[in-house]
C-alpha cells in the first residue's frame, strides 16, 4: 500500500504550542495514521473546501490531501470551538 507523506504548515505547527503534552500525543498519532489512509472512517470533507477534518478527543485537524503527490498537509490543529476561526 501506498504511504502519504504529511507536511505541516508553519501555522499548524503553532498551533500545538499551548496543546497539553498529554493531548499533544494522541493528535501526532492520529496525524501519523492519515500517512496509511488519509480518509479514515469519522473524517469529513469542509463545506466548500478541498479540506478534510478529523476529531482526536476535543481537538480538530484541518488537512488537504494531494493524491497525485501523495502528500498530507495539516493546515489547523486547535480545539473544537476554536478551529474554524
Amino acid at each position: 500500500m501506498t504511504k502519504y507523506n504529511i507536511f505541516f504548515k508553519r501555522s499548524a505547527v503553532k498551533d500545538m504550542d499551548p496543546i497539553p503534552k498529554k493531548d499533544l500525543r494522541r493528535i501526532i498519532n492520529r496525524i501519523e495514521s492519515l500517512e496509511e489512509d488519509p480518509r479514515p472512517p469519522g473524517c469529513e470533507k469542509l463545506v466548500g473546501q478541498d479540506r478534510y477534518r478529523i476529531r482526536q478527543g476535543n481537538y480538530r485537524i484541518v488537512y488537504s490531501i494531494q493524491d497525485q503527490d501523495l502528500t498530507v498537509s495539516i493546515v489547523k490543529i486547535g480545539p473544537r470551538r476554536d478551529i474554524y476561526r
